[in-house]
């Protein structure tokens, strides 16, 4: 009789020994029982959270440049990607998305707001203005004016939060006074290419802080 018939028999004096592949086999068996339980009990567990959470859709109306539009959205969508994914108003630039460059400056309810930061879902019911509202068909605003006719654009790419940021700027009273508190209003919007004089130049000349003119006429 080999051991594992003496362990089976019981005559090793060892009583309720199993054979070892039987005992692999119900420590296997039980590893899996043990698994499959705790897989269904995160599984349902998972389910009740789902089921109990906030929903992620919600639909919500804007006035945009004085349209009306209704868009269903997933409450995290920022107001730029709004802007420039849904709705393909890609005027409005992304540079940062942490609310460091003003690229994406838009107006709301006629305060200037960094777009990037404003969840669409918090603003359901408001007027916004973009870059592309501010001309009046073929007709430019004057910041957009004096933006071309001062150069205070150079790749062009925080033009648009810079010309949003401006003319709020002057609507909050801060164009026609001495050009450093201009320019510590406008300071949160960066100008990779530093056009900053021109772009100083632009908002003062549109406020009639300084007459209208091009600076590189005044400096040749």
């Amino acid at each position: 009789m080999n051991r594992d018939d003496k362990k089976a028999s019981g005559s090793s004096g060892a009583v309720g020994v199993w054979p070892r592949r039987d005992f692999l086999k119900g420590v296997g068996l039980a590893a899996g029982a043990a698994a499959t339980t705790s897989a269904s009990a995160a599984t349902a567990s998972q389910q009740t959270e789902h089921s109990s959470a906030t929903p992620t859709q919600r639909e919500i109306t804007l006035t945009i440049n004085k349209q009306k539009i209704t868009q269903p959205i997933d409450n995290r969508t920022t107001l730029v990607d709004l802007l420039r994914e849904h709705l393909a108003m890609t005027g409005t630039k992304k540079g940062c998305d942490h609310g460091t460059c003003g690229a994406c400056t838009v107006h709301v309810n006629g305060q200037r707001v960094l777009s990037c930061l404003t969840l669409a879902a918090t603003i359901d019911g408001a007027d916004v203005t973009t870059i592309e509202g501010l001309a009046d068909g073929d007709e430019l605003h004057p910041m957009q004016e004096a933006f071309l006719r001062c150069d205070g654009y150079q790749c062009g790419y925080c033009t648009p939060g810079q010309i949003m940021s401006g003319v709020a700027c002057i609507e909050e009273g801060h164009g026609n006074g001495s050009a450093e508190e201009t320019r510590e209003w406008m300071s949160g919007n960066l100008c990779r290419c530093s056009a900053y004089p021109n772009i100083l130049a632009a908002v003062r000349q549109t406020s009639g802080a300084e007459p209208a003119s091009d600076p590189a006429e005044q400096t040749s």
